[in-house]
């Protein structure tokens, strides 16, 4: 069973905690990665975009001009595609671009993401923030004693505001609940750091 060290506040080895094998160790499947990183991509998007048909668009109900004589070109109707302010051919109309993908693939990319970082070394367990009151540079004070570098994924247990305003002007900094994981966010983040409580609740959760 994989385990890592447990960090105190200031940085400090505060003991080892085993980590769920089925979650920390389990085989990474890029294919599988790759398909849930677009199946959550596809499902941001919200697909409002529309335009309207040559049946849509006001007017055209009288010919431009008589059929023949004028030396034109027959024309039908003003909301032809072709004339300015016409109907678009084959334009977007409001859509769904969710992706369905099953629970167990969803869970199976999920593992490989976490286990991907663990064995690159960028994940941190710590006992807990110790923040006294909200202040923006004990919370870079404490990501530097846990070596915590580059864009950082913060996963707590429960809401926790002391933790979120203090990140909050922190560009490189996500807070995330432990149940909300998801692989766009973990793959995003250099250094992940779970509380212990975090990391429990993770494990029964996900694995």
């Amino acid at each position: 069973m994989p385990s890592t060290t447990i960090l105190t506040a200031d940085g400090k080895d505060g003991g080892k905690v085993d980590l769920a094998e089925s979650l920390f160790a389990a085989p990474v499947n890029e294919a599988l990665i790759h398909q849930a990183v677009l199946r959550q991509m596809a499902g941001r998007r919200i697909g409002t975009a529309d335009t309207l048909t040559r049946g849509e668009v006001n007017g055209g109900g009288k010919k431009p001009w008589r059929q023949k004589g004028t030396g034109r070109a027959r024309q039908g109707t003003k909301t032809a595609p072709h004339w300015k302010g016409g109907g678009v051919v084959f334009g977007p109309h409001p859509r769904s671009y969710q992706q369905k993908l099953p629970s167990k693939m969803r869970r199976s990319a999920l593992s490989g993401v976490l286990s991907a970082k663990q064995a690159d070394g960028a994940l941190r367990v710590v006992e807990g923030f110790d923040l006294d009151e909200i202040r923006t540079r004990t919370m870079l004070a404490r990501l530097a004693g846990w070596n915590a570098e580059g864009k950082v994924l913060l996963v707590l247990p429960k809401r926790d505001e002391k933790v979120e305003l203090s990140c909050r002007n922190l560009r490189e900094v996500r807070v995330l609940l432990a149940d909300s994981l998801n692989v766009v966010d973990l793959l995003e983040a250099d250094t992940v750091v779970f509380t212990r409580e975090a990391l429990v609740r993770a494990q029964e959760v996900y694995a």
